[in-house]
């Protein structure tokens, strides 16, 4: 398959989905502390819902244009930011993000071994990605994802790069019976502004429902590791 040049065109809508946000910033918190490195931080939404919880942050974003956006939005900001891939990290993080970034890696595997290389001991590695293969679709293809994940995946990734798994669970079941609906009914993927602030204002119903499933299923799934001790 080749790679899609990805722009980050939809960010903008999906930054602007505030409640989303804090929501996934919720789920992450207790994690955020000492270093941290968000990988592929496009312009910066998750970035500005926690830069207050540590005075380490680094940002690296492989894409020139959207690197520059990240530069205008935080000129002000005690935050390193590099246009550089994670294989070029010469420092190791005490906590290291992927949100909505892994699924444009076609070489994930590799990439979650070169990650977890640049975490110090007993560091952490967060993922969200978006869940359930049988949800792919036109949409994911236009905005270069190569795959959707289920938990499975995870388990594997955990077994093959001494990683141990502390959370791992689907999040945002209002966005899961959008899908099923888009898959149902084939919707096109227009009006995306309207669609997101109608999903946003939503997110509160996904954050109580989500506990009363027990998070069984969602729109996303986030997967939390730790570095294992080497004896």
């Amino acid at each position: 398959m080749k790679q899609i040049q990805y722009d980050g065109f939809e960010l903008e809508h999906f930054d602007s989905a505030s409640n989303f946000r804090r929501y996934q910033i919720s789920l992450i918190k207790k994690f955020i502390a000492g270093s941290l490195l968000e990988v592929g931080a496009g312009k910066g939404g998750l970035a500005a819902k926690y830069i207050d919880l540590t005075n380490d942050i680094t940002l690296i974003e492989p894409n020139k244009k959207l690197f520059h956006s990240l530069k205008k939005k935080f000129k002000k900001k005690k935050i390193l930011i590099k246009n550089i891939s994670v294989k070029k990290v010469n420092k190791k993080y005490d906590v290291i993000m992927y949100f909505d970034v892994l699924e444009h890696i076609k070489k994930d595997l590799q990439e979650i071994k070169l990650a977890s290389k640049k975490l110090n001991k007993n560091g952490v590695l967060i993922f969200s990605v978006p869940a359930f293969q049988i949800f792919y679709s036109d949409f994911d293809r236009l905005v270069g994802h190569f795959k959707r994940y289920n938990k499975n995946d995870f388990l594997e990734f955990s077994k093959k790069n001494n990683l141990k798994i502390v959370k791992l669970v689907y999040y945002d079941s209002v966005g899961f019976l959008f899908l099923i609906l888009n898959k149902i009914f084939s919707l096109k993927q227009n009006n995306l502004k309207s669609k997101v602030f109608l999903w946003n204002l939503l997110i509160p119903i996904s954050k109580i429902l989500d506990v009363i499933t027990f998070n069984t299923f969602g729109k996303s799934l986030l997967c939390v590791f730790e570095k294992k001790n080497k004896y």
